[in-house]
């Protein structure tokens, strides 16, 4: 699935990864491929990327937390914003 993070100033990170864990007002909630479509505020936390690598380009904006079997994890602190999801496509607006 393709995931765009976006911010006023720059773009933080965009490409393919497998799943996706967003900080939600009512809690964290995972986004994985084939999800239904959903738009949802976020609050503050980590936006944590499931990916098997990250461009070269977008590495500087990430922090690498770990590896599972076959994925690393990959997060941005946010401080608020809004997420879009449908068909394998999302978008993240935050600052």
């Amino acid at each position: 699935m393709n995931i765009k993070i976006l911010t006023p100033e720059y773009v933080v990170f965009e490409g393919e990864v497998d799943s996706i864990l967003l900080p939600g007002k009512n809690g964290e909630f995972h986004i994985m491929k084939n999800h239904a479509g959903i738009v949802s505020s976020l609050v503050g936390g980590k936006v944590k990327l499931f990916a098997q690598s990250v461009g070269e380009a977008y590495a500087k904006n990430l922090t690498k937390e770990g590896e599972n079997n076959q994925d690393s994890i990959f997060s941005y602190i946010i401080k608020s914003g809004v997420v879009e999801f449908n068909n394998n496509k999302g978008i993240i607006l935050c600052e």
